[in-house]
Order: structure tokens, then C-alpha cells, then sequence
């Protein structure tokens, strides 16, 4: 099985890399749909990353590059790690193609109260279907603004910009950026780490174990914990 709680690099590996989910966020904690929006980690959320880090240390792993999203919660994961590694001068490549799914009309709300609201069912459609996706962000939406005019994404099109995502869409743009970016990385055999979000990581892994859409759906990545992965050349 890929997911290893305490990594331990292969030494007859040809190539290796490592995902980890940003720690816990304080929308993580509040129970909201966090999506695009840059909530910041939890007082929780850095330990769980110096917690990661150290057991990278510990595994002896010595990173080549890094890879997250333009997500605050993400980079300052990534920040934690390399801090605890003692490898903060490593190249750090940011993108908003490995950002969370755009959840649309639900970002901000209160799951359990989304689901009160509108029915377990509804919310477990929207939360879990591969390819339906929640309403859309509308203009008049309290965070609309907050991330439609957002800096990070002055060089998107309209056509990139989501008002929302199912998870489909999610692994799409996710992988566009895997196959461009990041194998050539790996196939150069330097070790790797992606630091960004559950959705974009869900996507990655289904593409590299050969999941199916119904298994992706259910797979949860916990906070702060890395997962590695090494293969031999075949």
C-alpha cells in the first residue's frame, strides 16, 4: 500500500516522491467548506506539519524540489516541513492548478449546517460526487470578490477561473500541471514533495494507483501526515 504514516525512503528506489495534506485550517475547525478561500492554519496545523516534517527527518529523506498551491494553509505547511527538515533553501514551485476544489455557493457554510439545511443526501452529493458540482459562486456571494479579484489569479482566464468545481474538474487541472511540471521532475529521479490540499491530492493518487471513481470518493488524507511513494523503474 502507497500510504505510509512514517515514510521510509527505498534505497533501490529510482523514484520517489511524497504528498502531504496542508494541516489543519481554522475553517478545517469551524467545520467549513474552506475551498478557495486562504484560511490560515489552526493553532493544531502547524504541529501536525513539524510533526510530518520530523518524521521526514527522522526517515532520512533529502527533498531535490517542492510543489504546493497559491493556499495559504498550504505554503505555510510547506514552510513548517522545510523548517523542520533543516532544507528551507530548496526550490518551491506554487501554483493554483494544485489548489482545493472550488466548492462555489458552499464556501464559508457550516457543513453540518449545510446539511441540516438541505438534507445529508444533497450535501453528501456535493461533497462526494466525481462529477457533479455544488452551485456555483454567485456575484453576491460574501467571498465573491475575495477570491474572483484575488491577485494570485490576475493571469487567469475567465475559462480557468472557476465559480465551482466537482471533483472531476478538480484532478483535471491538478494532473494538467502533474504531467507538465512535476514527471519530468521525477523522471530526472529527484525526490519530490507536493504540499497542497485533499482534493488535489485525491487526484494524483487516483491517477497513480489506478483508482477507480467510486474508490477516490472515499479515500480521506489526514492532516499534516506525509504519504510517500516509491517505485523502481519498469
Amino acid at each position: 500500500m502507497w500510504y505510509r504514516p512514517h515514510p521510509q525512503p527505498t534505497a533501490m528506489a529510482a523514484y520517489k516522491l511524497v504528498l502531504i495534506q496542508h494541516g489543519e485550517s481554522a475553517w478545517n475547525q469551524d467545520n467549513r467548506f474552506s475551498s478557495w478561500y486562504h484560511a490560515d492554519l489552526s493553532p493544531a496545523g502547524p504541529e501536525e506539519a513539524k510533526h510530518g516534517g520530523q518524521a521526514l527527518k527522522d526517515a532520512g529523506y533529502e527533498l531535490d524540489i517542492c510543489f504546493t498551491s497559491v493556499q495559504k494553509r498550504a505554503i505555510r505547511t510547506l514552510w513548517t516541513v522545510l523548517d523542520a527538515i533543516d532544507q528551507m533553501w530548496l526550490p518551491v514551485v506554487r501554483t493554483w492548478r494544485l489548489n482545493e476544489r472550488q466548492c462555489g455557493g458552499l464556501t464559508a457554510l457550516n457543513k453540518a449546517e449545510t446539511a441540516a439545511k438541505h438534507g445529508e443526501a444533497q450535501v453528501k452529493i456535493w461533497r462526494r460526487s466525481y462529477d457533479f458540482p455544488p452551485p456555483p459562486m454567485e456575484p453576491d456571494h460574501p467571498f465573491y470578490s475575495n477570491i474572483s479579484k484575488d491577485r494570485r489569479y490576475a493571469d487567469l482566464t475567465k475559462d480557468q477561473l472557476p465559480s465551482c468545481e466537482s471533483l472531476k474538474d478538480t484532478i483535471a487541472r491538478a494532473l494538467t500541471f502533474w504531467n507538465k511540471e512535476i514527471v519530468p521532475q521525477i523522471k530526472e529521479r529527484k525526490c519530490v514533495l507536493i504540499a497542497a490540499h485533499g482534493n488535489s491530492l485525491r487526484g494524483i493518487v487516483k491517477h497513480l494507483e489506478g483508482l477507480s471513481k467510486e474508490a477516490i470518493m472515499e479515500l480521506n488524507l489526514l492532516t499534516g501526515i506525509p504519504m510517500s511513494m516509491n517505485w523502481t523503474r519498469t
